[in-house]
């Protein structure tokens, strides 16, 4: 059977397309113009924190409008719209900056110190067991010691109130530097030590290539632990200071019976708390940067 021309033509004069149709193209347009416009991933996560602290604020404002009393009692507690006319008169209170510097000053100080000996330690332990069984002891037996206890024997030992508060707000931020610091250099694989050391790497190459990058996600996850245990040691350390801090402003407070300005003061403790601790996991993001490639693959 044998199929002619004008068969396979559609007939004379017909053409074989007459139109052409492009129902995906079409239906593609239409599902671009319906699809939902979506946020990047970080703004949502921002957007659900931010409506996580409204939602905390509004339970807030009717705890304390209520007078809700059920074991926790918010009878005698400022509300929010109390709190923020307050914090607006102690934002035009040069004062109120002072407190801010000085508390500032003593954390930097004292964090600086502790970042430098606790990673110190941290590897000299971490590297050496001899150095670990004679620093251990010490660690272990001061480390749950509170920041108040502290107190009485740093006035005794320091020369100064300024000295007693630094040393206070140093030993909050040392200890989980320390600790962490330990863990992240002896959590170094061996075999890589091993490797290295087959290569004919010295051990100076071998801390600086092959232990210290290891250990770089314990330590920093030290450093903002001990920024946040820092903020906490000052506050007990500035209960002993006679002029300004952050800690002295919340004590003042209590004393004074200033409710709202207690809340004052918690909150700065706890938002300059925050913003420290951000900033030193962004200063310390160029040294993961290798970490976040590797996630990537």
């Amino acid at each position: 059977m044998s199929l002619n021309n004008s068969e396979i033509d559609g007939g004379a004069g017909s053409p074989v397309i007459d139109q052409v149709d492009t129902p995906a193209a079409d239906t593609v347009t239409t599902m671009a113009r319906q699809a939902p416009v979506r946020l990047p991933e970080t703004v949502r996560r921002y957007l659900v924190r931010g409506l996580a602290l409204l939602a905390a604020l509004l339970v807030w404002h009717w705890a304390s409008s209520s007078g809700f009393n059920l074991f926790i009692n918010f009878e005698n507690v400022p509300g929010p719209l109390v709190v923020g006319q307050a914090l607006a008169e102690a934002l035009a209170s040069a004062d109120f900056y002072l407190h801010i510097l000085h508390s500032l000053r003593r954390i930097a100080v004292a964090y600086v110190v502790a970042v430098v000996l606790g990673v110190g330690l941290g590897i000299l332990m971490g590297r050496s067991r001899l150095a670990e069984d004679i620093i251990t002891p010490y660690i272990e037996l001061l480390r749950p010691i509170p920041a108040v206890a502290w107190i009485p024997l740093a006035i005794l030992m320091m020369p100064s109130e300024e000295s007693s508060i630094i040393f206070i707000t140093f030993l909050g931020a040392l200890f989980p530097i320390v600790i962490n610091t330990v863990h992240g250099v002896e959590q170094t694989p061996k075999v890589l030590v091993r490797a290295a050391r087959s290569l004919g790497a010295s051990n100076a190459a071998i801390l600086r290539h092959v232990v210290l990058p290891g250990a770089l996600p314990s330590i920093v996850a030290g450093l903002a632990i001990g920024m946040g245990v820092a903020w906490f040691s000052l506050l007990a350390g500035e209960i002993i200071s006679g002029q300004y801090g952050i800690g002295y402003f919340t004590w003042s407070a209590y004393t004074l019976i200033q409710y709202p300005q207690i809340i004052i003061g918690m909150l700065m403790i706890g938002g300059l708390g925050t913003l420290c601790t951000l900033l030193i996991k962004l200063l310390c993001r160029p040294l993961l940067r290798w970490q976040v490639e590797e996630n990537d693959r």
